[in-house]
């Protein structure tokens, strides 16, 4: 029963003429509804969820009044229920009342001031209780919000990522950050695109926490993640009762980013109905509800990411053009790490500090020829798969030891180190010593003490020395 509604009174006799008189003396001041048997009771309270309270004569043929308001406990747990009776049922009575199945009983025949003032007050007592469960559902609501955007807010601090948490040096990365360095005062519209794992959502985080909204929320929706109808409850929100299950209103990211940045991930996944509802926020600013007839103004940034081929999609009648275009007034192309070699091993080296950190591991480094491999492979995944590889290494690396080539995961395996560069000292001279060091070992059959004499280092150096160029 909705607060609009008033409420309504059920009344059930089997005697017409009681029915007829109760309907008389309630209808001058409520809705009354009436029933001359338990199976129409229980119609009439399918039909009507307006009542509010059942009066419910005890004595009635096929089932009784006490029958009855057993099987109204579960399906209408609100309902306020007055038992009628003209007779001393006593047991039964008393049962139902202890058990708070009866709110009153009225006895036959009944005065019309009692008849009123239990209704009066069963009704009270029902608004009362509708108004309760009401105020619960909004603090529970209000708390469930407020939970959400304490962990986003959280997340934010812990995760703004500023221009120089992006690594690298390369040309092919020199580029995109030159961009974005004119992209970020801006508020168009962006469209980062790439391979999957290149990084893009930590470009939308530079381009929020760098911008004119820093201090304003910074919210994230994987659009391949959820289901077509979840996904747009998510994004607009939903109004109590648009749908099954939606017990109450909610709000949706949109509303929660205002005056911020929400990036959308994976856009291109977004099926035809959300891209018309995406194009109206682009246009008009305004978002809608699902349930809602009247539309919501927002004020956010939007950001959006995909590793589809957004034009072919366009062209396949798969994503809408126009959204097409709105979306994509600032492209930002990020590099695959195939083509950032360079950047490879300070981004590795920048990863592995990243995860001694966070499991409270420590290890002394790459050696050269680790890097020099991890320079070699082509990385379908991209930086996800590098950080992967960094987190197997240091899993498998001796405490305090070195992450060496055989560490590496068995696809590493097929591909030849190259030489160290012929202009580079420190690793020309790391290589020289690398060979030394085994061509000792071999000398004297591997035995460590006899080598550590011949090449006079103590035996603590030469091991210290085998673990940093991987040598067994």
């Amino acid at each position: 029963m909705s607060p609009e509604t008033e409420p309504a009174v059920l009344v059930v006799d089997d005697e017409p003429a009681s029915v007829e008189l109760l309907r008389i003396t309630l209808g001058l001041h409520y809705k009354v509804y009436q029933a001359t048997s338990g199976d129409e009771a229980l119609a009439e309270l399918e039909r009507h969820p307006d009542i509010a309270l059942a009066i419910i004569d005890q004595r009635m043929p096929r089932m009784t009044g006490t029958e009855l308001i057993q099987r109204t406990v579960e399906r209408y747990p609100d309902l306020i229920r007055v038992i009628l009776t003209g007779y001393t049922d006593a047991d039964a009575l008393v049962e139902a009342i202890n058990t708070g199945k009866v709110y009153r009983y009225l006895t036959k025949p009944w005065e019309m001031a009692e008849l009123l003032g239990v209704v009066r007050q069963g009704l009270e007592v029902h608004r009362l209780a509708a108004e309760n469960a009401r105020l619960q559902a909004e603090v529970r609501e209000a708390n469930e919000r407020l939970r959400v955007e304490n962990i986003q807010l959280r997340r934010d601090v812990r995760s703004r990522a500023r221009f120089d948490e992006i690594v690298g040096s390369s040309p092919a990365l020199t580029r995109v950050l030159d961009m974005l360095e004119r992209v970020v005062a801006s508020e168009s519209t962006v469209l980062i695109t790439g391979e999957t794992g290149t990084g893009k959502e930590l470009i939308a985080r530079a381009i929020h926490f760098n911008g004119p909204r820093a201090e304003r929320p910074f919210v994230v929706e994987n659009c391949g993640a959820l289901a077509p109808e979840l996904l747009t409850s998510e994004l607009f929100g939903h109004r109590k009762g648009s749908f099954t299950g939606a017990l109450r209103d909610r709000r949706g990211l949109f509303q929660i980013a205002h005056t911020g940045t929400i990036f959308l991930d994976e856009v291109g996944d977004c099926p035809p109905d959300l891209q018309t509802r995406l194009l109206r926020v682009l246009d008009r600013g305004e978002i809608r509800r699902v349930g809602d007839e009247t539309p919501t103004k927002v004020d956010v940034r939007v950001v959006a990411a995909t590793n589809l081929d957004l034009e072919k999609a366009v062209e396949e009648g798969r994503f809408r053009r126009d959204l097409f275009y709105r979306l994509s007034v600032i492209t930002v192309q990020l590099p695959p790490l195939r083509e950032r070699r360079d950047d490879i091993p300070e981004l590795a080296q920048r990863l592995l500090a990243e995860e001694m950190a966070a499991r409270g591991r420590r290890v002394r480094g790459f050696t050269p020829a680790t890097l020099r491999l991890l320079q070699e492979y082509d990385y379908p995944g991209n930086v996800r798969e590098l950080r992967n590889e960094v987190e197997r290494a240091l899993t498998l690396a001796d405490p305090d030891g070195y992450i060496t080539p055989d560490l590496l995961s068995p696809k590493f395996s097929s591909i030849e180190p190259p030489d160290a560069p012929v202009n580079d000292l420190k690793a020309a001279v790391e290589r020289f010593e690398a060979q030394f060091v085994k061509d000792a070992l071999a000398r004297n059959d591997g035995n460590q003490s006899r080598t550590a004499q011949e090449i006079n280092v103590s035996r603590s150096t030469l091991i210290e020395k085998m673990k940093r160029y991987g040598i067994r």
